[in-house]
């Protein structure tokens, strides 16, 4: 079982990415965020399926809560993008710092 939910995790990541990006630059969005919320929510109980089954290690804890402040800027970056605020560039660099520690902490390249 958690293999299964490893692979729906690690795509889902891949197809979340990939969607906010596409959400952020194309023109039509509505069916763009639909689809990057369904993988929001993929991501989610996939990864706390796999927590459930590891039984909560704390390494994995820290990396689901900055998986949650990350959809947060996501969902700020694309909110200011459709207000056309200024550009956002703190959130910006928020999201690539929490990205990149998100990865980090998945492949156990730092640990806690």
């Amino acid at each position: 079982m958690f293999h299964l939910f490893n692979s729906f995790h690690a795509s889902s990541w891949a197809i979340l990415l990939v969607a906010f990006f596409l959400t952020y630059f194309l023109e039509n969005k509505k069916i763009m965020s639909i689809i990057l919320r369904l993988f929001y929510v993929v991501m989610l109980v996939s990864g706390i399926g796999m927590l459930t089954i590891m039984e909560f290690p704390m390494h994995f804890v820290v990396k689901g809560i900055l998986a949650i402040l990350l959809i947060g800027l996501m969902e700020m970056l694309l909110a200011r993008q459709k207000k056309q605020s200024s550009s956002p560039l703190v959130l910006w660099i928020l999201f690539i710092i929490d990205l990149i520690l998100i990865i980090l902490l998945g492949y156990k390249v730092i640990s806690l």
